[in-house]
């Protein structure tokens, strides 16, 4: 509940995750006579949680590092249209499909760090911005790395890549769809010609740096998922790997410069401005969870709520739904420690639809999702003006998407 309600209490929400985290474990060990049993189930799932989290790093700071070399603005410089409706399908195309590659956290940040140039009208501004965050959280949905829980579900061996995007790509895309159609005929014109101007900045970057880093980072994201199907070694090894690469690129680009002039396009820089309060609060979710898990009680949840459903499809939907109000991150972490591999395997219908579901439930509240909580920082946007204005496109989104996968999989 601490974690639901951050933004009235005040209180981080990775501090309340961590107490939280700690004193489950405390709690088992103190109400368990064999204190090496927790222990060991302590630090096997240590083990896996230090895989998610050094796997989201090495994310982060490669997204921090394209950043730092303003590699965004090769994004920016593709957006020339002046007609609104055109840049609102524009606008929500490019962050559906760069959502699915960075994350929709990175994502969303970067593409209303862009509306800003483009749309001075503040009221347009907020419904450009309500549709971006569908648009990533729809995008997140259906590839491996786009979203948190798609990246704990293929961590944790209940989903593989290239299953995922066939299975999810049409699905999202209609959740995106229809609100982007509905929203469509709210805008007609143009731009102010003004507006649409690029403004001159002073880049940090060369044009060949910025392709350099751009091009090479989103290499090394796509390349994951390869390295795990080549080599059977869990994604973070793919990821270390990925930054390394980065690494050597970026001394090797800079090499010949002042230290004042590399200094902040360095590794070293984008560490320090990575959003760490984000690992620790998923390092406090996790280990709550698995304390969860190894006392049982997550599997007698999951019997009662097989037996209050009686369905794995309306499970998964008010899985969804929940995500809007509970952060979906512990949502997924509590399901995979319900449900086993031996109940559902690898790449079933239940475990691709939960992806699904919990990526884009949370676009019905703007405290849903990580995108949502950008994007209200960003533009700040009221909580009852998204609930009036977009919580009901992105419930009629979720409802059509959950439509198409249910008959594909009929």
């Amino acid at each position: 509940m601490a974690i639901a309600f951050e933004q009235p209490i005040k209180l981080n929400k990775a501090a309340s995750a961590l107490i939280t985290g700690v004193l489950c474990w405390v709690v088992y060990i103190f109400f368990n006579t064999d204190k090496d049993i927790v222990n060991e189930q302590l630090l096997h799932h240590l083990g896996e949680i230090s895989s998610i989290l050094f796997f989201l790093l090495c994310a982060m700071v490669i997204v921090e590092l394209i950043d730092a070399h303003d590699g965004f603005e090769i994004i920016s410089e593709q957006i020339i249209t002046t007609k609104i409706r055109n840049l609102l399908w524009m606008v929500c195309g490019i962050t559906f499909f760069l959502s699915a590659i960075l994350d929709n956290l990175t994502t969303t940040i970067v593409m209303i760090s862009l509306l800003r140039k483009l749309v001075d009208d503040s009221k347009k501004r907020l419904l450009f911005a309500g549709m971006i965050v569908i648009a990533a959280n729809a995008g997140g949905a259906w590839s491996p790395i786009g979203d948190v829980t798609t990246t704990m579900l293929w961590i944790g061996g209940q989903i593989s890549p290239f299953k995922i995007i066939s299975s999810l790509f049409l699905p999202s895309l209609v959740c995106l769809l229809i609100p982007l159609i509905v929203v469509s005929f709210r805008f007609k014109g143009a731009l102010n010609s003004k507006v649409i101007q690029n403004e001159k900045q002073n880049l940090s970057s060369t044009p060949i740096e910025r392709n350099v880093v751009f091009f090479t980072g989103l290499g090394c994201l796509i390349f994951v998922p390869i390295f795990k199907t080549i080599t059977h070694l869990p994604p973070v090894m793919g990821i270390l790997l990925g930054l390394g690469v980065m690494w050597v690129i970026t001394e090797i680009i800079h090499h010949e410069k002042d230290t004042a002039d590399k200094d902040h396009l360095s590794v070293a820089a984008a560490l320090s401005k990575i959003d760490a309060s984000s690992i620790l609060f998923f390092l406090g979710i996790l280990l709550a969870i698995s304390a969860l898990e190894s006392t049982g009680i997550l599997q007698s949840m999951a019997i009662s709520l097989s037996k209050i459903t009686g369905s794995d499809t309306l499970t998964v939907m008010l899985l969804g739904v929940m995500s809007a109000v509970i952060d979906n991150v512990p949502l997924i972490a509590a399901a995979q420690g319900m449900y086993g591999l031996e109940q559902f395997p690898t790449d079933h219908y239940f475990w691709k639809f939960l992806a699904y579901s919990t990526g884009v439930g949370g676009s019905t509240l703007i405290i849903g999702s990580a995108a949502g909580v950008a994007a209200m920082g960003l533009e700040k946007i009221d909580f009852l003006w998204y609930l009036k204005n977009i919580s009901i496109l992105a419930l009629l989104g979720f409802f059509a998407g959950a439509g198409v996968y249910i008959i594909m999989n009929l």
